[in-house]
């Protein structure tokens, strides 16, 4: 490993502007002088007033990208720093990960070299450790099982099955199943020992299949006797579930004995309490290799989770191999100081791009079938589209002044004109080659922070709007969505969208299916509209939210605090009028990238919030419990 050569510290103070100050010091390691240079970071708490900084001048900014100069004829001699202050920010840092996410140096030459960069410090109030997540637990049956069923009226063995292993009059599919439910827990759990054998064993109890017509296809019934377990099933899904609790019961006994035990005796009768049962993955603004997206849609299985929504595309990256535009996956997923886009969170000096191929994607859905997950694509549109317009710039109105609006993210001009022919053409061609790749019935199409005051200033839109009766940008979206929906289902499938989709007029509500994100009353007022709703409010599924007040605490805060008890506690459904519950078809975790900059960030973030999210799409209200829930949780796989 090289030693650093340049490292910048940095401190948040509540003095100093509205919304507080940073402090950088950037310290020289290496062995040569710096002159000539420039210093540039991304982070999510952004400069807003370039004025406000001292003894630095503000170069440029765009979205997280900012970039200082020093003074003029500043030299910076080697194991010396350099300090300047910036005020002006768009909202004070409240923990820290608010600061420089990564950070590089232009030299004089040129050249682009990498610059470390720490936590944000905190000066002028306490710096708070944070603390723990999830209390010691208690169980009142020992039974380890995540998410909780239904209904469990059994009792605990003394011991337990060294394996489980199919019956000998089990057919072909039954022993497949029991097959694939075990490479799942080896790929999830490598070191565990196997729970099931497929051939018998006198140490272990053997499984009787039963398909029972009278049971839904997610639906089990388990059955022990100490002699057998009779697994009924309503149909494969549900045989797979029934598979997954039997090895998670037998897993938590051999390894955590004193906690947990295996029924000798009893039934375990279990359905979920809701059919969509969501996972969201925010792939643009950091790159998962396919690797990291199968174990995860595994990790999903495990949880009985049964949606993967995919954020393919956003500002910061076109992710998704379109063959009719391969500039989507050259040019809309390069960042870097000299590449198509600028480094935004997280990336320096180095170049970084990745997209999935066709045949990857093929791979993912495939893999995400067999467990029964459904895989449901999202293009984010019409906003959120800056990697496609710098990927196709004949998409933009050539007439629309540069940076006559920009998104809350600071995004120039980053939403698809409706007024542009070419962006239908483009549409179609994506639609036409996205129903190929995704069997799901549905098509997320994004519809969300489409800034207010967009297309204003394009002479093609305000023509559009003239001739069609339209009034602002809202009224405009709608004209677009509406038009996406006519695509979508003329190619068979339903749109889904976040709740914007219903500004300005939204789109037809039949086949439409929403998600609630920006509070939980959204949703409610969407029921009401008449529209489908999938609740994932911020303020308690966004596993990207910190987890505590507290400042060492990583996470964003602008939905405020997400700890893991009220992530668990949140009951979406208690909050619909009982008239408009039908709409409610389940809920969903999203997992924002902004803050994944590490296997580290990311776990911690998401567990154990993800299992609990699982539990609340899964188990009945009456049958949560949470610190049976914390006494269970420490045994989840993780990415």
């Amino acid at each position: 490993m090289l030693p650093v050569s340049y490292r910048l510290e940095s401190a948040w103070q509540p003095e100093g502007g509205p919304h507080g100050r940073f402090t950088f010091t950037l310290f020289n390691l290496s062995d040569s002088p710096l002159s000539g240079f420039r210093l540039a970071y991304t982070s999510l708490t952004r400069v807003v007033d370039p004025a406000a900084c001292d003894n630095a001048t503000f170069l440029r900014r765009n979205a997280n990208f900012h970039e200082f100069a020093p003074p003029e004829g500043f030299a910076l001699a080697p194991g010396e720093n350099w300090t300047f202050t910036v005020g002006g920010l768009n909202r004070q840092a409240k923990h820290c990960t608010d600061g420089a996410k990564s950070a590089y140096l232009t030299l004089s030459d040129a050249r682009h070299v990498p610059v470390a960069v720490s936590d944000l410090r905190l000066e002028g109030a306490t710096s708070e450790p944070p603390p723990a997540r999830l209390p010691e637990g208690h169980v009142g049956l020992p039974f380890a099982l995540q998410p909780w069923p239904a209904k469990i009226d059994a009792v605990a063995g003394e011991g337990l099955p060294a394996v489980l292993f199919p019956a000998a009059n089990s057919s072909t599919e039954d022993i497949r199943a029991i097959s694939d439910v075990l490479a799942l827990f080896h790929r999830l759990f490598p070191a565990g020992h196997a729970p099931f054998s497929l051939a018998p064993s006198g140490q272990g109890q053997p499984i009787v299949f039963a398909k029972r017509g009278d049971l839904g296809v997610e639906a089990y019934r388990l059955a022990f006797s100490g002699r057998e377990i009779r697994l009924e099933y309503g149909a494969a899904a549900g045989r797979q579930y029934g598979l997954t609790t039997l090895a998670q019961l037998i897993d938590g006994a051999r390894n955590h004995a004193t906690k947990f035990r295996f029924p000798a005796a009893g039934t375990i009768v279990d359905q979920p309490r809701y059919g969509w049962r969501g996972c969201h993955l925010d792939v643009s603004r950091q790159f998962y290799p396919t690797a990291d997206i199968m174990r995860l849609i595994d990790i999903l299985a495990w949880f009985k989770l049964n949606i993967f929504h995919w954020h393919l595309t956003d500002d910061e990256a076109w992710r998704l191999e379109i063959r009719a535009y391969p500039t989507l996956t050259t040019l809309g997923v390069l960042r870097g100081p000299d590449e198509p886009m600028l480094p935004q969170l997280g990336n320096g000096a180095d170049p970084v791009g990745g997209f999935y191929s066709q045949e990857e994607v093929k791979a993912i859905v495939a893999h995400a079938a067999a467990l029964h997950v459904e895989v449901v694509p999202e293009i984010d549109i019409p906003g959120h589209s800056t990697a496609a317009l710098v990927a196709l710039p004949e998409l933009a109105d050539g007439q629309e002044a540069p940076e006559s609006y920009y998104s809350v993210q600071g995004y120039p001009n980053n939403a698809l004109n409706p007024a542009v022919p070419f962006t239908y053409e483009f549409l179609e061609k994506v639609f036409d080659e996205m129903v190929e790749l995704f069997p799901s019935q549905y098509i997320h199409v994004g519809g969300d922070e489409v800034a207010d005051g967009s297309w204003m200033a394009s002479p093609l839109a305000r023509k559009l709007m003239e001739e069609e009766g339209i009034s602002g940008t809202f009224a405009l979206q709608s004209y677009f969505l509406k038009k996406v929906k006519q695509m979508l289902t003329a190619r068979g499938r339903k749109l889904v969208g976040w709740n914007e989709v219903a500004h300005g007029g939204g789109v037809g509500t039949d086949g439409t299916l929403l998600m609630a994100w920006e509070n939980p009353k959204v949703g409610i007022e969407l029921a009401r509209e008449g529209y489908d709703v999938v609740m994932t409010p911020g303020q308690a599924y966004y596993l990207d939210m910190a987890q505590a007040e507290a400042w060492q605490e990583p996470g964003a805060s602008w939905a405020g605090t997400a700890t893991p008890a009220h992530t668990y506690a949140y009951e979406a459904e208690g909050e619909f009028p009982e008239e408009l519950k039908s709409r409610m078809k389940g809920v969903q975790a999203c997992i924002w990238s902004e803050h994944f900059l590490s296997r580290g960030y990311f776990n911690r973030l998401v567990f154990p919030r993800l299992p609990a999210i699982a539990e609340a799409a899964w188990t009945p209200k009456e049958q949560k419990n949470w610190l049976r829930f914390a006494a269970i949780a420490p045994l989840s796989p993780i990415l």
